[in-house]
């Protein structure tokens, strides 16, 4: 997630929307292009479909150039917790990117719709999130046998760090600043005094019409 990332999305993008009304493959909903987008998703690697999306978030912009870099937490501490791009830190659950910058969270839930989605190499397919049931559970799947693996961008690393204990104990100074950049497809590096969550990052560069 960076700024060069944001060509390679817009790439996708018009290649993914080439018939401006539809995506590709046998879906006929009505899409319409939007700058690159971020999804913070929870599944198997394999999976085509499945439930727990309401677990799944979305960066509405790259959280990437809006980080913080390690050497600059104490600044951020110092500043109340406001980031300069004027998302605020939470100590108790934080979120860190590949290149060892500290991440505005996403925002929650992931809103029901469908999504054109890829990881930049060599599928792109549409995701499709339903609404809530009534036991609060959504239900996603892929298109054209899509897996999560396919349309998860492997640079693009992410993990939300909160405490094992308490929240004193877990604290991006407690992370070794040799772990980053991560390994394209390796997990995040644990943390002294966190609990660790990965999420796989697919890039959204379609909307469905009517989302």
């Amino acid at each position: 997630m960076n700024r060069a990332l944001l060509a390679i999305g817009l790439s996708m993008m018009m290649a993914a929307l080439g018939q401006p009304a539809h995506a590709a493959g046998k879906d006929q909903t009505k899409f319409k292009r939007v700058s690159p987008q971020y999804i913070a998703a929870l599944a198997a690697p394999g999976a085509v479909s499945g439930s727990g999306a309401e677990a799944w978030g979305l960066w509405p912009l790259d959280p990437g150039p809006r980080g913080v870099r390690l050497n600059r937490y104490e600044q951020l501490r110092a500043a109340g917790d406001i980031a300069p791009a004027k998302w605020k830190f939470d100590n108790a659950d934080w979120w860190m990117e590949e290149n060892g910058l500290i991440m505005e969270a996403p925002e929650f839930p992931l809103p029901p719709g469908k999504y054109i989605v890829t990881g930049s190499r060599e599928v792109t397919a549409v995701l499709t999130v339903h609404p809530k049931d009534k036991d609060g559970a959504q239900r996603w799947e892929l298109s054209d046998g899509a897996t999560i693996y396919d349309v998860t961008h492997l640079k693009c690393r992410s993990a939300r760090y909160t405490p094992a204990v308490s929240s004193n104990t877990c604290s991006p100074a407690n992370a070794k600043r040799t772990g980053y950049p991560v390994t394209p497809g390796a997990d995040m590096p644990s943390i002294e005094g966190c609990n660790k969550q990965d999420y796989a990052v697919l890039i959204v560069v379609g909307v469905a019409a009517d989302n």
